[in-house]
């Protein structure tokens, strides 16, 4: 049987989080008027972690959580790697409060100068862990590990705030056998805006249903 990558916090903090997230805005629901992502994929949903800068209580508890994963799945991480831009943050704040040092990956080579992409602590072999903002198809993380492999690190995995707990993004961190931190997952996220009465039984069925068929959603 194959081995989730998915790790999680505690409960108890995991709702805390999430509450905070809908609380402050950070993540907008809205099941009968679909966001459309990037990708072309209708979303019922839409979560902006940058937001949770702006609230220091809420921002705090994610750094704690972070904390608590680095040390409990990664106490070997040597250098802490923000993805551009959104992760960036999150990584500088957890390496000042863990006091490690920190790189990030550029979603693409610097036209001039040394052309880096990865900017920050290098080296061989260093034990690296990916602070990201959110997970979604994983396209992100997964780059960004590309890109420290190819400064030959060891990348040990992934930290992330919330995850939308794709099939697509857990089959290719298992592809390149890597496990990704959520402190908030896509189930507990909508549990607690069922409680705090966000979103009707409908809409949470809804919601359910979209997370194990996205790309199928408002067609």
């Amino acid at each position: 049987m194959e081995q989730s990558v998915w790790l999680a916090g505690s409960k108890e903090q995991t709702e805390r989080i999430a509450r905070g997230m809908l609380q402050a805005g950070v993540v907008e629901l809205r099941p009968h008027a679909p966001f459309v992502w990037s990708s072309g994929w209708h979303s019922p949903m839409y979560c902006d972690n940058r937001l949770i800068m702006a609230y220091p209580l809420l921002w705090n508890l994610v750094l704690a959580e972070f904390m608590e994963a680095i040390r409990r799945y990664f106490p070997a991480v040597e250098v802490l790697a923000g993805t551009a831009t959104a992760g960036i943050p999150h990584a500088a704040a957890l390496a000042d409060r863990l006091n490690l040092p920190m790189a990030y990956v550029r979603s693409s080579a610097k036209e001039h100068g040394k052309g880096k992409r990865v900017e920050g602590r290098t080296g061989q072999s260093l034990r690296t862990v990916i602070v990201e903002d959110t997970l979604s198809t994983g396209r992100s993380a997964l780059d960004a590990a590309t890109a420290l492999e190819e400064e030959h690190m060891n990348v040990l995995g992934v930290v992330s705030i919330f995850s939308y707990d794709f099939d697509v993004c857990r089959d290719s961190l298992n592809e390149r056998k890597l496990t990704a931190f959520r402190a908030v997952d896509y189930a507990s996220l909508i549990d607690a805006a069922a409680m705090l009465g966000v979103v009707s039984d409908s809409e949470v069925r809804s919601l359910q249903e979209w997370r194990l068929h996205p790309e199928q959603y408002g067609h």
